[in-house]
């Protein structure tokens, strides 16, 4: 009998760890759509402090065009596995599709009347950002620490976040929000309003990107002050004014670097413990071509809309 309970209560230990490990939570109801957030605990035994840091948390946007994506798409989840094998936790949320169902016409003159749209999908993203880093502070049971958040997103999940890190350097964030860091995947910034400027040091950033996007700008698309500003002016801007960043140019990739989460972890990991976790001041320009890395189907503006 003892024996049975002594298993007893190591198979409720383990029932308990494993609910732990991966929590869903509602986090907003919009007026549209109700949104929720999946929370990927550090690995038993895995080692969340760096020196006298704690690791932080990855809050992970996932990409898809503004028309479609899931925050658990089956091919990122190895990645969370990754991070949190390395002590991090990872929060995948949902955010709203501004583009789904709406119709963009063809060529220069279709993606110009979009701009606006465009514009929008990203700004409602970076609302239900806010959102969600609003419900993790309201609920310190979740042991999420907010203010010890990296952003991380792929394509329209990396303009996104690019674009929540802009409004926080910027003063346009609700008070108490900040990140220590943001991995963006073939990001970019969408403006209506001219080139983005940068009024203070924003946190750093590790940008990956690839020269022949045809998705996502890797230097600038647009005219009369509507457009999107990729990875490259991003970079120089904030290297004209001596703050972090690493920006890695993919010499002759396209929107394939979208999807690297999981192909170029030493990067990241070094990004994560050096800049994040420790605070050392980096900067890094690098091009480089590595024909080890996959290549899917080229994903432009036409294809995607």
């Amino acid at each position: 009998m003892k024996r049975f309970r002594i298993l007893l209560l190591l198979a409720l230990l383990c029932a308990g760890f494993s609910a732990r490990a991966q929590e869903t939570h509602l986090f907003v109801q919009r007026d549209t759509c109700a949104l929720y957030l999946d929370i990927y605990y550090p690995a038993a035994g895995a080692e969340t402090v760096l020196g006298d840091h704690e690791k932080p948390t990855v809050l992970f946007v996932f990409g898809g065009g503004f028309i479609g994506g899931r925050r658990s798409d089956p091919f990122v989840r190895h990645w969370f596995e990754r991070l949190n094998a390395d002590g991090y936790g990872v929060v995948a949320i949902d955010y709203r599709l501004g583009m789904k169902g709406y119709k963009v016409g063809k060529g220069l003159s279709g993606a110009f009347k979009a701009a606006d749209r465009f514009r929008l999908s990203q700004d409602v993203g970076v609302e239900d950002v806010f959102s969600a880093m609003e419900f993790l502070a309201a609920h310190p049971e979740l042991s999420v620490d907010t203010d010890n958040v990296v952003l991380a997103g792929s394509s329209a999940g990396a303009i996104i976040s690019l674009a929540s890190v802009y409004a926080v350097a910027n003063g346009k964030a609700p008070a108490g929000i900040r990140f220590k860091g943001v991995m963006s995947f073939a990001g970019a910034i969408i403006s209506t309003s001219g080139k983005p400027k940068f009024k203070q040091a924003p946190c750093p950033m590790l940008l990956f990107h690839g020269t022949e996007d045809g998705a996502v700008a890797y230097k600038r698309f647009g005219f009369f002050g509507k457009g999107i500003w990729g990875s490259s002016f991003i970079a120089k801007q904030l290297s004209k004014k001596g703050w972090d960043c690493h920006i890695w140019r993919f010499e002759g990739s396209t929107h394939d670097v979208a999807a690297y989460m999981d192909y170029l972890w030493p990067i990241e990991k070094e990004f994560l413990e050096k800049d994040c976790t420790l605070g050392i001041s980096r900067r890094t320009d690098a091009t480089l071509t590595d024909d080890s890395l996959p290549r899917w189907k080229a994903v432009t503006m036409e294809t995607l809309y």
